[in-house]
C-alpha cells in the first residue's frame, strides 16, 4: 500500500480530539476511513492543517506518514487514514516557512514578505488579502490603508479609490464625507451606503448571473460524466452555465411591486436600462 506523507496539529499536549499522541509511535485502528467521523485525520498540505486548529505557535505541528486506506474529504483540504506513523517535530520557523511562499511572514497563505496578517500576495501587511503594501486593514491593493479594500492609499475608511479618505466609497482625496452617486448619468443625493442598503439593490442582486457552475458526481447525469471524463477525479466537474436570458428571467420572477421598486430608482431611464441588461420595462 503507497504510504502518503502529510502534515497533522495536536494541542500542547500532543491531543487531538482527546487521543493521546506520541512522536515516532504508529497508530492503527480496524474500520475503515471515513472523513469526519473515524481515523487518523491529516492534511497533505501544511497551510490546510489551519483551517481545523487556530494558528497558534503553542499548538504541536508534525509531519505524518499514512501507512493505510485513505479517505479524503469531499473538498480535499483534509485527509484521513485507518494507519498512522507521527515522524517529526516541525519548528514554528518550518511551520511557517511551509504554509507561506513569502519570506519573513509571521501570519500564514502570504505569497509577499514580511507580512504579520494572513492571504497577503503584498509585503509588511498586518490585516489580511491585501495585494497592496503595509496595510493594517483588510483586502486593500493600495498601501497604508486603516480602512478595507481600497484601491488608494492611507485611507482610514473602506472602499476609496482615492487617497487619504475618512468617508468610505470616495473617489477624491482628503474626503469626510462620503460622496453622492449618479444615476443614469444624473447627480442624486444617495451615497454607495444607501443604494446598498436599498431595497432596489437587493433584488438586482438576485440576478442568477454566474457563468459557472459546480456539479458534484452524485448529480452528474450518464451523459456528463462521459463528457468530463476526469469527473472521477475531482468528484464532479466545472458546468458552464448560459446566463444570456438570466436578466429576463430574473424580470419575469418579480412581482407588479418589485418592478415598481427597480422603475422607482433615482433618474430611472428605461432606455438605457435596456441598453445595460437588455430588458424592456414596457414589455412584460
Amino acid at each position: 500500500m503507497e504510504e502518503v506523507k502529510g502534515y497533522k496539529v495536536f494541542n500542547p499536549d500532543w491531543t487531538c480530539r482527546g487521543f493521546q499522541y506520541e512522536l515516532g509511535k504508529t497508530y492503527e485502528m480496524e474500520a475503515n476511513p471515513l472523513c469526519c467521523n473515524r481515523g487518523f485525520h491529516f492534511c497533505k498540505k501544511a497551510s490546510d492543517c489551519f483551517n481545523y486548529y487556530s494558528f497558534d505557535s503553542n499548538n504541536k505541528v508534525a509531519e505524518v506518514t499514512a501507512l493505510g486506506l485513505i479517505n479524503n474529504s469531499s473538498d480535499g483540504d483534509k485527509s484521513c487514514t485507518n494507519k498512522i506513523r507521527i515522524d517529526r517535530e516541525l519548528t514554528w520557523h518550518e511551520v511557517l516557512d511551509l504554509v507561506n511562499t513569502g519570506k519573513d511572514c509571521t501570519g500564514r497563505c502570504n505569497s509577499g514578505d514580511c507580512n504579520s496578517g494572513d492571504w497577503n500576495s503584498g509585503d509588511c501587511n498586518s490585516g489580511n488579502r491585501n495585494s497592496g503594501d503595509c496595510n493594517s486593514g483588510n483586502r486593500n491593493s493600495g498601501d497604508c490603508n486603516s480602512g478595507n479594500r481600497n484601491s488608494g492609499d492611507c485611507n482610514s475608511g473602506d472602499c476609496n479609490s482615492g487617497d487619504w479618505n475618512k468617508a468610505s466609497y470616495c473617489l477624491g482625496c482628503f474626503n469626510t464625507v462620503s460622496q453622492k452617486l449618479k444615476f443614469f448619468d444624473e447627480e442624486t443625493d444617495v451615497t454607495f451606503e444607501d443604494w446598498r442598503r436599498s431595497e432596489a439593490y437587493y433584488l438586482l442582486s438576485q440576478i442568477d448571473d454566474k457563468p459557472l457552475e459546480w456539479v458534484w458526481a452524485c448529480s452528474m447525469s450518464d451523459q456528463e460524466k462521459e463528457e468530463n471524463p476526469d469527473w472521477e477525479i475531482n468528484d464532479g466537474y466545472l458546468k458552464k452555465r448560459d446566463v444570456s436570458k438570466a436578466n429576463l428571467k430574473w424580470w419575469h420572477s418579480l412581482t407588479k411591486r418589485q418592478k415598481k421598486i427597480i422603475q422607482n430608482i433615482p433618474n430611472f431611464n428605461a432606455e438605457k436600462f435596456k441598453l445595460i441588461t437588455g430588458i424592456d420595462v414596457n414589455e412584460d
